[in-house]
């Protein structure tokens, strides 16, 4: 079933690379060949930054938006279908590398795959009606209970036995984590990351840390082609800058791999924290920004 998986995640590289290379072929040229010494410098280094912090759970959206900010070798209504082409390569990557170098039950990847799918591409007109800002609010706020938990159990300080050591789930468990990657996935369509509450959940029940990774990540790359195919049939990303997050990427990822795979797992579990915390932060500031510019 690994091998299979594996498989899945070379075919959807090769889907979406495909769709890519032949739409620049045919339509972009001109602004392949067109690119400056610095923007393939810009594109470069959001690439790498971006796509480690990502590796670790991070998210690589909100820090490859607010580089382009700081660079401005990009146009606005270009950047959420660079993202989103760009980055598929690398979250790809991800899943394969994770999948093959972490334990993790296979059984529990497919289910937490399917569902992720599911959601994403079957709850998608639901999901829009939902009031946005009360969804940041509430996983914003669980998630630092999560993380307050988790530090302790750490630590040992109180009660709690929150840090598990399982590389799978059955029986009810499965059937929680199921049903809540339905409902991550589905988030996704209003721009809610997977990575933050997909890792809380599995966390919550008990998998081991490291284990958390292939789940989060693959979950990821059996989503991001179908919105990335959208995005390059229309022409809505820039090419140098796609091309950079897509080779840069992936090397940001390979050097955050060796990171994760190689750190003590009490360290790894503070490094959870730590973006569960973040996760939070950027929820909690966007609802707040939102609400003081009068958007429900």
């Amino acid at each position: 079933m690994l091998l299979a998986l594996q498989i899945l995640f070379g075919v959807l590289v090769a889907g979406t690379g495909i769709g890519l290379v032949v739409d620049i072929a045919k339509n972009r040229m001109d602004e392949l060949k067109g690119a400056t010494g610095k923007q393939w410098g810009a594109a470069f280094a959001v690439g790498i930054i971006a796509n480690f912090l990502d590796t670790l759970g991070c998210g690589s959206y909100a820090p490859s938006t607010f580089m382009y900010k700081i660079f401005k070798q990009i146009d606005d209504i270009d950047i959420p279908g660079t993202l989103n082409v760009g980055d598929t390569f690398p979250v790809i990557f991800e899943a394969f590398i994770f999948t093959a170098s972490v334990e993790c039950d296979p059984v529990f990847l497919w289910i937490m795959y399917a569902c992720a799918a599911v959601g994403s591409f079957g709850f998608a007109t639901v999901v829009t009606k939902w009031p946005r800002n009360k969804i940041r609010y509430a996983l914003g706020s669980a998630m630092v209970l999560l993380a307050i938990i988790m530090i302790c159990s750490n630590l040992g300080v109180g009660p709690f036995g929150i840090v598990g050591t399982a590389t799978g789930l059955t029986g009810w468990k499965l059937i929680v984590a199921a049903v809540l990657n339905i409902l991550w996935g589905a988030l996704m369509d209003i721009g809610f990351g997977l990575y933050a509450p997909c890792m809380a959940t599995c966390l919550l029940l008990g998998v081991n840390a490291t284990a958390c990774f292939p789940v989060f990540m693959g979950s990821c790359a059996c989503l991001m082609p179908a919105s990335s195919i959208e995005f390059i049939k229309t022409h809505r990303y820039d090419v140098p800058h796609t091309l950079g997050n897509m080779i840069g990427g992936c090397i940001g990822v390979f050097i955050a791999w060796k990171l994760v795979t190689e750190l003590p797992m009490f360290w790894l579990i503070n490094l959870v924290c730590v973006v569960l915390l973040w996760t939070s932060y950027t929820l909690i500031s966007a609802a707040n920004r939102d609400r003081k510019a009068g958007i429900e």
